[in-house]
């Protein structure tokens, strides 16, 4: 089981940065309200503790001490930048090595693959949630809240939910999570053969009959129901 602990910066009284009509308490919840939902949908064996799931202020104390306790594997916290820049950027701790800055190559590679943003690169930063966790860590600025560019894409869900899927897709390479089945099934219909459905579903033969425990003879039956794919 992946236990990824994720951290909306920010949240309650302090909005964190705040312009263009946006506010980084929002935006950092929303991104990893995304995050949390995809990996439960998609991925098996993975568990989420999320810092705070409304508007509400956990202290960075209350934030480290809950992802120590409860055993994290993994702590991600989301941030949105401000100070007149424009683009991605990671971070880890300074004395960290791998596998923290493996992690944080490959997190910060995917999350550049669908965020449509300048490259800012993967730094290093003595940051609470950083130094304070005793599992590997990361924390992304997703955007400068400040720069007319980036607010315009905040201001899209579709770019929250790419931000989102850019983050999972870094944390199912790195930590090798498996996607749940896609698994097709099929209700046996009069002529259907083993054959015909392999080739209609694109599946083997052998699979067809693995999946369904079937005779050696391939006996099928109308109104069977069938993995086919």
């Amino acid at each position: 089981m992946f236990k990824l602990f994720l951290d909306p910066g920010h949240g309650g009284s302090d909005p964190g940065a705040t312009a263009n009509g946006l506010q980084e308490k929002d935006l950092t919840l929303n991104i990893a309200t995304n995050i949390r939902d995809i990996l439960l949908n998609e991925y098996t064996n993975v568990s989420i503790l999320m810092s705070r799931t409304g508007d509400t202020y956990p202290t960075l104390t209350q934030r480290t001490n809950a992802a120590n306790s409860w055993g994290a594997d993994y702590f991600l916290s989301i941030h949105i930048n401000a100070g007149g820049g424009t683009g991605f950027e990671s971070y880890v701790y300074p004395e960290a090595g791998a596998p923290t800055t493996t992690y944080q190559s490959t997190i910060h590679a995917e999350v550049l693959k669908l965020n449509e943003l300048t490259d800012r690169g993967k730094k290093q930063s003595d940051l609470h949630v950083l130094r304070e966790s005793t599992m590997p860590a990361l924390l992304t600025e997703n955007g400068f809240i400040d720069n007319a560019y980036d607010a315009a894409k905040m201001k899209s869900s579709s770019w929250i939910t790419n931000v989102a899927r850019g983050h999972v897709n870094g944390l199912a390479k790195a930590f090798n999570l498996q996607k749940k089945s896609t698994a097709v099934y099929h209700t046996v219909l009069a002529g259907d053969t083993v054959y015909s459905l392999s080739r209609e579903y694109g599946s083997t033969i052998a699979q067809i009959k693995s999946w369904n425990h079937l005779d050696d003879d391939y006996t099928i039956y109308v109104g069977q129901i069938l993995r086919v794919k």
